[in-house]
C-alpha cells in the first residue's frame, strides 16, 4: 500500500550557532507547538549514475519520527509529490510500488544505497484557532555520508545545519512570512533543492563537451546548442512519463507534445545531426505519437461534444444524449490511460528511451555541427518554412475530396515550423514572428482536425442510439455543427494565409551564410 501528499516547503541554510526566532505573533497563528526532537535515519537509493536525482527525484528509506518509511519524492512544479509505504521487511530493495513511477527514469539500471543520512530534528508547529496545522518549522542538523561507488570514489562525509519550512493548510502569505523571521535572523535561502542533492552534488554525471567526428575535445558551437536543447526535451519527456505513470491530469497529453518536440528537433537539425543516425529515433518517437493519439483525441472531441450539447436548447436534444456522452467519456478516459499505462511499460518504449539518451550522450554530429551556430538556426528555419509553405501550395490546388488531408499537412508542417523556430527565437531576431505565424495556422486548423474526431464519434453515437431505439435526430444535428465548423475553419485559414504569407516567405528566403 502506498499514499501521497504534495509536499510545499522552502529551505534555510544557516549556521551551527543559529538561534531559531521566536515564531508568535504570525498573521493567522493561534498558537505555536513547544519544539519536538526526532532522531531520523535515512538510506537514499539511486542508480550508479544517479539518474533519479538528475531527474530532482529522491528515493529513501528512513527511520524514526512519524512518517518511517519508503519515500519517492517527484517534481510537482514549485512543490513535490511525495509518495510514502511502509517500512516493511526490505532494507535494500525499494517496495515496487515506489518504484513503477520512475520505471521510465531508470530504463532497467539497479538501484543500490548511495547516501546515508543522520538528521537531529526539532520540529516546531504552527496552528490556527482550530488546531489545523499551518506549517512545520523544522530545525535540522544534519551528518550525512556519500558512500563509496563503484567508480572508486571513497565515501564522503558531510555536516551541515539546516531549516526546513513545510506548509500545512497555511498558505505561501505564512511561508514568506516565516522566511523573513529566518532571514532577519540570519538564516539564508538554501540553494540545494534535497539533502542528498547537497551529498552527491560533485557525483553528479558533468555534461562533458562533444567530441564530433573529427575527436575534438572542444563541443562544436551548432551542435553544443542542439544538444542541449534535445538534452533539456528529454528531461520533459522524462518528466511527462513520470506524470502519466502516477495518472495526473493531462499526462498522455504531455508525454506526446515532449515526443513530438523531440522528433521535430530530429528533423530540423539535420545539418547538425546525421539524418540516417537518427532516422530510426524519428520514426520511434512518430510511433509513440500515434499509439498515444488515439486517447487525447477522444478526450479532446467528447469534451467538445458535451460543452455543445451543455448549450443546446432543451427541445432540441432528444434524448439520453448527455448521458451517452458522460458514460462514454469515462470508460474512453480509462481505457485511453490503461492503453498508454501498457505503452509506457513496453520494451520497444524503454528502447526509445535509451536510444535518445545514447543520442544525447554521443551525438552522430555532422561537419556542420562545429559551424557557427547562426547559419545552423537559419538553415533549420528555413528549411521547416519551405516545407510549410509547399504544403500551403499542395492544399490550395488539392481537389475538394483531398482538401482534408491537405490542411491536415499544412497544420503539421505549421507545428513542426514552431518547434523548430522556438529553439532558435532567442538566437534570431524575426524568429519570433515566424513562431506566432505557425501558431496561428496550427489553432486555425486545429479547429478543422478535431471535428474529424467529433463527427466520427458523432456517426458512431448516432447508430448505437438508433439500434437501441432512441432516437439520433440530436447525434446527426451535432454531426453538422461540427460539419459546419469543419467549414468555418477552412475559410478562416484561408483568410489568414494573406496575412502570414509574408514573414513566411521572409524567413524560407533567408541565407544560411
Amino acid at each position: 500500500m502506498t499514499s501521497g501528499h504534495l509536499e510545499v516547503e522552502a529551505k534555510y541554510d544557516v549556521g551551527h550557532d543559529f538561534v531559531l526566532p521566536s515564531l508568535e505573533g504570525l498573521d493567522g497563528v493561534a498558537t505555536v507547538d513547544p519544539p519536538v526532537e526526532h532522531g531520523l535515519e535515512a538510506v537514499y537509493h539511486d542508480t550508479a549514475d544517479l539518474r533519479l536525482l538528475r531527474a530532482r527525484v529522491t528515493l529513501r528509506r528512513r527511520e524514526g519520527g512519524p512518517d518511517a518509511g519508503w519515500h519517492l519524492k517527484l517534481p510537482a512544479g514549485a512543490a513535490r509529490r511525495e509518495l510514502h509505504a511502509p517500512l516493511g521487511r526490505a532494507v535494500k530493495r525499494p517496495p515496487r510500488a515506489l518504484v513503477a513511477p520512475v520505471v521510465g527514469l531508470l530504463r532497467g539500471a539497479p538501484t543500490g544505497p548511495v547516501a546515508t543520512l543522520r538528521t537531529r530534528r526539532v520540529v516546531t508547529v504552527l496552528r490556527d484557532a482550530d488546531g489545523r496545522v499551518l506549517a512545520e518549522v523544522a530545525d535540522d542538523t544534519v551528518s550525512a555520508t556519500a558512500l563509496a561507488d563503484g567508480a572508486g570514489r571513497p565515501a564522503e562525509a558531510h555536516t551541515w545545519r539546516e531549516v526546513e519550512v513545510e506548509l500545512g493548510d497555511g498558505d505561501a502569505t505564512l511561508a514568506a512570512a516565516v522566511g523573513e523571521r529566518l532571514t532577519a535572523a540570519g538564516a539564508r535561502p538554501s540553494a540545494a533543492a534535497s539533502k542528498v542533492g547537497r551529498v552527491l552534488a560533485r557525483r553528479l554525471p558533468q555534461e562533458d563537451a562533444p567530441a564530433g567526428r573529427g575527436g575534438k575535445k572542444e563541443g562544436p558551437r551548432a551542435g553544443e546548442f542542439v544538444r542541449t536543447a534535445l538534452r533539456e526535451q528529454l528531461a520533459d519527456l522524462g518528466a511527462a512519463d513520470v506524470r502519466l505513470r502516477t495518472e495526473q491530469p493531462d499526462a498522455v497529453h504531455q508525454v506526446r507534445v515532449a515526443a513530438r518536440r523531440l522528433r521535430s528537433t530530429l528533423a530540423a537539425f539535420r545539418n547538425v545531426l546525421d539524418r540516417e543516425a537518427t532516422r530510426p529515433l524519428r520514426e520511434e518517437l512518430a510511433w509513440l505519437g500515434r499509439v498515444l493519439a488515439q486517447a487525447r483525441d477522444d478526450e479532446v472531441a467528447l469534451a467538445r461534444l458535451r460543452a455543445v450539447v451543455a448549450a443546446e436548447p432543451d427541445e432540441l436534444v432528444i434524448g439520453p444524449v448527455a448521458a451517452r456522452l458522460q458514460q462514454h467519456q469515462l470508460r474512453e478516459e480509462r481505457a485511453g490511460l490503461d492503453r498508454a499505462l501498457e505503452t509506457l511499460s513496453g520494451p520497444r518504449y524503454l528502447r526509445l528511451l535509451d536510444g535518445l539518451h545514447g543520442l544525447v550522450s554521443d551525438p552522430p554530429f555532422t561537419e556542420r555541427a562545429a559551424g557557427r551556430l547562426q547559419p545552423a538556426l537559419r538553415d533549420a528555419v528555413r528549411r521547416s518554412v519551405r516545407r510549410l509553405r509547399r504544403h500551403i501550395r499542395s492544399a490550395r490546388r488539392a481537389p475538394e475530396a483531398d482538401r482534408q488531408q491537405a490542411l491536415h499537412a499544412v497544420r503539421k508542417a505549421a507545428k513542426r515550423v514552431r518547434y523548430a523556430t522556438r529553439i532558435a527565437a532567442p538566437e534570431l531576431g524575426g524568429a519570433k514572428d515566424v513562431v506566432r505565424s505557425a501558431k496561428r495556422i496550427q489553432q486555425v486548423l486545429g479547429e478543422a482536425q478535431d471535428t474529424v474526431v467529433t463527427r466520427e464519434l458523432c456517426r458512431r453515437f448516432g447508430i448505437a442510439a438508433f439500434a437501441e431505439g432512441e432516437n439520433a435526430f440530436t447525434f446527426g444535428r451535432l454531426h453538422a455543427l461540427e460539419q459546419a465548423r469543419a467549414e468555418q475553419a477552412e475559410r478562416a485559414f484561408w483568410e489568414l494565409e494573406p496575412e502570414v504569407r509574408p514573414v513566411l516567405k521572409k524567413a524560407a528566403r533567408q541565407r544560411a551564410s
